[in-house]
């Protein structure tokens, strides 16, 4: 295995309006908007508005590297739960505290991204924004363990989706 390759990454953009406090459900019916850096021309951006979704790279921005947690234990540690590695989670635990969501694009206006169907916050470094290719996604069944839908259940919700 190779050593540990260091690499410095600058943030492209920032989320500037959405959810404001990082949630474990009740991450739907929110609009957000990423706003790209005024360094980089509009013209980066000219054709993204023909997708319908995004690939984002952003970083736990609120996360300490003393949350990483290099050890099995339960998902949101419920009992009910099979006990399953850190990379198994997708959570602020990891040890580079970054995630890839898949947000739904709504229009680009200048330097700004509107979407729907994210679950970064407001102050969230993103570190790479690209269209959504099918064709690059995952090829083949897609299985995951039912704890997984059981866990996610309400995660897309709405806040008033909570009764």
């Amino acid at each position: 295995m190779t050593e540990s390759v260091r690499i410095e990454i600058q943030a492209v953009a920032e989320v500037v309006a959405g959810h404001t406090e990082p949630a474990d459900d009740f991450q739907g019916g929110v609009q957000s908007i990423i706003r790209m850096r005024e360094t980089f021309p509009l013209e980066t951006l000219q054709g993204l508005q023909a997708f319908s979704h995004l690939e984002v790279l952003w970083h736990f921005h609120r996360a300490s590297p003393a949350d990483v947690a290099l050890h099995a234990r339960s998902p949101r540690n419920n009992p009910d739960w099979p006990v399953t590695g850190t990379f198994v989670h997708r959570n602020h635990r990891r040890p580079n505290q970054l995630a890839v969501s898949h947000p739904r694009l709504v229009r680009v206006d200048g330097r700004n991204l509107y979407v729907t169907d994210f679950d970064a916050v407001v102050g969230t470094p993103i570190f790479d924004v690209s269209p959504y290719f099918p064709v690059m996604g995952p090829r083949g069944e897609v299985v995951v363990p039912d704890w997984v839908n059981e866990m996610l259940v309400r995660y897309w919700a709405a806040s008033e989706d909570r009764l």
